[in-house]
């Protein structure tokens, strides 16, 4: 069977995992275990058949196989291993059967092996406990990185951070560790340290060596500012790198989330389509860039978004958010299963739960909301799960909830009018509050004057008071800076509130120019018009059946 093996290496080798996993019954239901080299033979076939399910997804038939070389592996006595797992491959495969020694058998990968099909089970426990037991001396790179992930799943930051750390003096340039530092709070200072020393020739440092070690250093520290909530910091770094890194779409990317984070949708839709331009492929953040599309009423390029996902990767955790965005205008429940589909592909996937905690609350589902975004938060806070848990608590009437957690928006990000205009949002509750609420909202404008969402929030404040010519005012004074289809629809409907419906069809109107697609002014100008020929618009009639794009969802595939 010297051939077989040969070929069960080679195809694995190629990818070629199906016609690998048919060999590899044949291989070890072929070898004989009479002694010392027959048992070694067994142990390596048995190895190289979990490599071939693995390949195939298939997690626990894998498991079970490179168990069952474990067990094997213990009878095999130790003299005559010991040279043979010197000279394992770094992917841990058993050199050719021809070698004058017996079959190599790495106990420490056939472990990380075991710990992989675990971790892809989400047996995080069973893998942590694996991997534990390899020693810290022989752990390679993709084992400290795995450690990393486990013990940040498990809640042990300290000891994660020691594994981040170790990948990053193997290697500089693991950027997942680096952000997963930068969130666990390691200064910019601290990660100077982990970066290699200069190398130098003649006494002179490299200039290749000086130019990566800068724009790495940025790097990092952009990722220091946007893991303390420091978006502005982020993104200025950001865009300083992408003048050295032109159509760097990791860089857009990054750029195009943050912008989305803290609400500045029309900055991060460029983006994003920049990215798409270069990369029409790309797959990472395209949730994010769905919602954003979603929220602008733009089903067109969002059905389009959609398609091409669904080409791409159906299987993604990205692909089921998006179809939760693209359904959640014609059923909600529907988009709620696409979202709970996303967090079974990848339970640590971020927008699922922000998405998932959304539709709770569209579906009165509060209570349901607040375990949503607990979970966001757990896994990274940012400004999209503080204002969840706030919307969901003040929908409990928690108000003491939704203070505090408003407040802790606040504190920890110091410089955000969001997070300003957050706690003011629960003060405009109730009527007691409402000083403190137009306080609030008015400092958050003067720290971001072109924060819209406040300006917004203060003109319905003066509305609720009754002081409806003051957010005219308001409301124009923006509109003479920014032409934003919400400023319209604001205008129209403090207009129709005081019974000026021409000057409310005409803003409604200028609201549809803008964005032809906005739900808000179809469904404002319908009632303005029932209202203008002197039909109650909140009167029932029949309802009318609206027709949409099909797509095929390709459920089988998610």
């Amino acid at each position: 069977m010297e051939a077989a093996r040969e070929s069960m290496a080679a195809l694995l080798d190629a990818g070629l995992f199906g016609p690998a996993q048919t060999l590899g019954c044949f291989l070890v239901s072929s070898v004989g275990a009479g002694n010392d080299a027959g048992m070694s033979m067994k142990v390596e076939s048995l190895v190289q058949h979990g490599d071939a399910l693995y390949g195939e997804k298939e997690f626990h038939r894998a498991l079970n196989a490179y168990k069952q070389a474990m067990q094997y592996s213990r009878s095999i006595p130790r003299q005559a291993t010991s040279n043979a797992r010197s000279s394992v491959s770094a992917t841990g495969r058993s050199p050719s059967p021809n070698s004058s020694n017996l079959l190599s058998f790495n106990e420490n990968e056939v472990k990380f092996k075991i710990a992989l099909c675990h971790s892809a089970l989400c047996e995080h426990r069973e893998a942590l406990h694996e991997m534990e037991g390899i020693p810290s001396k022989v752990r390679t790179l993709k084992m400290n990185m795995m450690l990393g992930k486990l013990y940040r799943i498990s809640r042990n930051s300290r000891t994660a951070a020691v594994c981040y750390k170790e990948c990053l003096r193997q290697c500089p340039y693991v950027f997942e560790a680096i952000t997963a530092l930068a969130e666990m709070g390691l200064s910019a200072k601290e990660f100077s340290l982990l970066f290699p020393q200069a190398p130098n020739r003649g006494g002179k440092v490299l200039g290749d060596f000086v130019d990566a070690q800068r724009w790495w250093t940025r790097y990092v520290e952009a990722q220091c500012c946007i893991a303390s909530h420091d978006y502005k910091g982020g993104l200025d770094i950001y865009l300083e790198l992408m003048q050295r890194f032109p159509n760097n779409v990791h860089i857009l990317l990054e750029i195009a989330k943050v912008e989305a984070i803290i609400g500045r949708n029309d900055e991060a839709i460029m983006n994003f389509e920049k990215a798409r331009l270069i990369d029409p492929n790309i797959m990472t953040y395209m949730d994010e860039y769905a919602i954003l599309l979603k929220s602008k009423s733009d089903y067109i390029k969002l059905n389009k978004l959609v398609h091409d996902m669904l080409h791409i990767d159906p299987a993604r955790p990205e692909t089921c958010v998006a179809l939760a965005a693209m359904w959640e205008r014609k059923d909600e429940r529907k988009a709620l299963t696409y979202a709970e589909k996303s967090l079974r592909v990848d339970d640590r996937h971020i927008t699922g739960y922000i998405m998932k905690g959304n539709l709770h609350l569209s579906l009165n589902r509060p209570d349901l909301a607040v375990t949503d975004f607990r979970g966001a938060q757990e896994l990274r806070a940012d400004l999209r799960s503080y204002q969840g848990l706030v919307r969901a608590y003040l929908a409990l009437s928690k108000c003491k909830e939704a203070l505090f957690t408003a407040r802790e928006a606040m504190k920890v990000m110091h410089q955000s009018a969001k997070a300003l205009k957050l706690v003011g949002d629960v003060h405009a509750i109730s009527s007691s509050g409402r000083e403190k609420a137009r306080k609030f909202y008015e400092s958050a404008i003067r720290l971001e004057p072109g924060f819209l969402g406040a300006a917004l929030a203060l003109a319905d404040l003066h509305v609720v008071e009754g002081r409806n010519k003051e957010a005219v005012i308001l409301l124009e004074k923006y509109l003479r800076q920014w032409a934003d289809d919400s400023l319209h629809i604001k205008l129209a409907q403090v207009h129709a509130a005081t019974n000026m419906l021409s000057d409310a069809l005409s803003h409604y109107q200028s609201a549809l120019r803008i964005n032809p697609q906005n739900e808000a002014a179809k469904n404002g100008l319908e009632r303005l018009e029932k209202q203008m020929k002197g039909v109650d618009p909140d009167a029932p009639e029949e309802d009318e059946e609206n027709e949409e794009d099909d797509i095929d969802d390709r459920d089988e595939f998610i």
